[in-house]
């Protein structure tokens, strides 16, 4: 019997008359559909022997898991090209995949791992589909701005209906086995080294009649059954609950609906044809080369947390001094990824409090299904609360999480030195002061940097491990493995005032507070920037960070970078300062705060505050008219993005991809417009140019730095 030994697919029998395609990409960790790919499993097919001899086909993977999807390093530049163009390329993908559905005798997916995006598309070709304990089965697309293009739209709403379908395409979401066999979207478990044994029973059934398999072909090659009605139903509730959901700036999911609506009365060829129209379509958005870059740049940052990890010291449990909210949150999330970890304060009410603040979430946690009940006080013992500092002496690292005031943090940094072992990695959570600075209290300052958690940590992906003049690499390498086993993002930065997010966010606060002082209302600065993407306005973002944290750090940026960070003017934020209204933890600042039924806060403008703000708006900058929303957006944007170019400039961080992805998951940056970098490609270093001379007279938050005046992009 024929065999086929490429550089990413191979064939080869397996059994009387069953043959078995392995997708095994030489040289690489996990297999993704390339062009290679594609091609070299044409060619496969090509030599699979058409004289009747074959009684059965399985397809399966020589990588621990499946297929991870497409080669989404191909897309960016592929993108670019036409519509049709990628239209006809889609359709190629199609006829490919259509000749594996096409075979004259059963066929079978063994599915180990992952199996995501086309990996989940290919699997949909076969006539069954078995999986092993513990693998994920998705459709992730959606989350690149794109949809399942390779006849996964045609193929799922077939096999598991519509509802079901638009479910799994629009939540992006990983599966379990166990919920996949729910949806009848595969037809058994089993563990991992039973998958090829399982493969060849169910081939031999299906060849020798025991199990009917044409008829499930069949039905993925036919139109929908559905009523007029059913299908009103279905599609446009559908539309109406994932377009409230996605909201305005993802089309990616109503437009997968749409193809599987246009497509659902047609057999496979024409239906997959308006998949193939629909995917072009939506390829063509700028959302898509936004959300494909942020994929990548999160990939390049999981690349460089890897490099250290060879140089960290193996952490086998970890101590938070300071039972506060980011004490009480690092703690939390450290017993829940299984590192023991000692909680010490100096007062009981405060461990008290992390305690209960860790316990509530652990309640939430199970309460939705992701955690387990029995595993709830397994995790909780995780944490040690303790009011001596002497028990925190074996562990690897400690994070200090005390208030953010230099002398006291410098005392307590002392006293940790000498209570840990020689070699104990000792990091600050702080936002604003000085690592060098904060290492002058050590005798070993090559044993410190700084893990700037952001809050609330239990959510905020994460963490900046700052490099102070005196870090060590194994200090570094420590801080981002403890970051990584903790499931955040580390990004290592260097030292400066407000190291990378914080030195980006408060040129961005004084856009604001520029805006504010002529006279434009804060609540339509927010509005016009949370339609612009973001999640919550300048003001409201103030406001849940705290005036007072703000008024104190805005005191170290000014000294810092005094050229455009120290205004001479008092401030919206000086004058909420000064009456106190501190914001969400007062219940008053620029909104003021009351409490709904489930205890989170409401906002609501309160009727002192124009009053308060108004000897603030002196109309300094001669501003004629009304304030356009295009010229909001402008004076908010752009000395954000010249504080990230001079960051680069700086070196307190080495790559775009590290300050996009800082702003994504450290600010909340709207996802849709990639992050800072990539949003300042799409308007181009001529209109930065431009802006950056329409708003001189606003200072030097909006001049533009060297980079932007050589005319550089940051992703070409």
């Amino acid at each position: 019997m024929k065999s086929y030994a490429g550089p990413c697919v191979e064939l080869r029998s397996v059994a009387n008359g069953i043959l078995e395609i392995i997708i095994d990409l030489k040289g690489e960790s996990s297999n993704r559909f390339s062009a290679a790919t594609l091609e070299d499993l044409g060619r496969a097919l090509d030599a699979v022997p058409q004289d009747g001899s074959v009684r059965g086909l399985m397809l399966r993977s020589g990588k621990p898991d499946f297929l991870m999807g497409a080669d989404v390093t191909e897309f960016i530049p592929f993108f670019k090209k036409s519509e049709s163009e990628i239209e006809t390329w889609v359709k190629k993908t199609h006829a490919l995949f259509n000749r594996i559905e096409d075979l004259p005798f059963p066929t079978v997916t063994l599915i180990n791992g992952f199996a995501l995006g086309g990996g989940c598309e290919v699997s949909l070709t076969t006539a069954f589909r078995i999986a092993a304990v513990g693998a994920k089965i998705g459709l992730p697309e959606t989350k690149l701005g794109i949809f399942p293009g390779w006849g996964g739209c045609v193929r799922l709403s077939r096999l598991i209906g519509p509802d079901n379908a638009i479910e799994w395409i629009a939540s992006a979401k990983a599966y379990s086995p166990e919920e996949a066999l729910k949806y009848r979207m595969i037809d058994a478990i089993v563990a991992a080294d039973q998958l090829v044994a399982s493969g060849i029973k169910l081939l031999e059934d299906a060849a020798t009649g025991k199990l009917e398999w044409k008829s499930r072909q069949e039905i993925k090659k036919s139109p929908l059954i559905m009523s007029t009605i059913e299908a009103t139903m279905t599609f446009e509730g559908s539309k109406s609950f994932v377009g409230a959901q996605a909201g305005p700036n993802y089309p990616a999911p109503l437009a997968a609906i749409e193809a599987i609506e246009k497509g659902a009365k047609s057999k496979r060829e024409a239906a997959l044809d308006f998949e193939a129209k629909g995917f072009a379509r939506i390829a063509k958005t700028p959302q898509v080369t936004s959300l494909v870059g942020v994929f990548l740049a999160d990939q390049t940052v999981k690349r460089a947390s890897k490099k250290w990890l060879a140089q960290a010291r193996p952490i086998k449990s970890a101590s938070v001094i300071g039972a506060g909210i980011m004490g009480g949150g690092i703690a939390y999330q450290s017993a829940s990824s299984k590192i023991p970890v000692i909680m010490k304060d100096i007062k009981t009410e405060a461990l008290d409090l992390g305690m209960k603040e860790a316990s509530k979430l652990l309640e939430k946690r199970v309460e939705r299904g992701q955690l387990k009940a029995s595993d709830f006080g397994t995790t909780l013992t995780r944490i040690r609360p303790t009011l001596a500092l002497s028990e925190i002496k074996e562990t690897t690292i400690v994070v200090e999480a005390v208030v953010e005031n230099e002398k006291i943090k410098s005392q307590v940094l002392a006293e940790i030195e000498a209570n840990v072992l020689p070699d104990t990695i000792i990091t600050s959570n702080t936002s604003t002061i000085s690592i060098t600075k904060l290492a002058n209290a050590l005798k070993r300052p090559e044993n410190f940097c700084g893990m700037h958690f952001f809050n609330p940590v239990h959510r905020m992906p994460l963490v900046e491990v700052i490099r102070g003049q005196k870090s060590s690499d194994v200090a570094i390498a420590t801080a981002v493995a403890y970051a990584s086993a903790m499931g955040k993002t580390p990004i290592v930065v260097g030292d400066c005032p407000g190291f990378l997010v914080n030195r980006v966010l408060f040129p961005y606060w004084g856009g604001f507070m520029n805006l504010v002082r002529d006279g434009v209302p804060f609540e339509k600065i927010d509005k016009v920037m949370e339609k612009w993407g973001w999640p919550m306005g300048p003001a409201y973002l103030l406001d849940v960070v705290g005036i007072d944290t703000g008024h104190h750090a805005l005191e170290v940026m000014s000294q810092g970078f005094p050229d455009r960070m120290k205004y001479d003017y008092r401030t919206a934020l000086d004058v909420q300062y000064e009456a106190k209204r501190y914001g969400q933890k007062n219940g008053k600042g620029f909104y003021d705060y009351t409490q709904d039924a489930k205890g989170k806060p409401v906002k609501a403008i309160g009727p002192e505050v124009h009053a308060l703000l108004k000897p603030v708006i002196t109309g300094a900058s001669n501003v004629s008219g009304e304030v356009s929303d295009t010229e909001i957006i402008e004076r908010m944007m752009l000395p954000m993005i010249f504080e990230c170019v001079r960051c680069l400039e700086d070196k307190i961080v080495g790559t775009p991809a590290e300050v996009d992805l800082s702003m994504l998951y450290g600010l909340g940056f709207p996802a849709f417009r990639g992050g800072p970098l990539r949003y300042a490609d799409s308007l181009g270093a001529e209109k930065l140019l431009e802006l950056s001379r329409k708003y001189a007279k606003f200072g030097k938050l909006y001049e533009a730095p060297a980079t932007i005046q050589q005319k550089k992009g940051f992703f070409e």
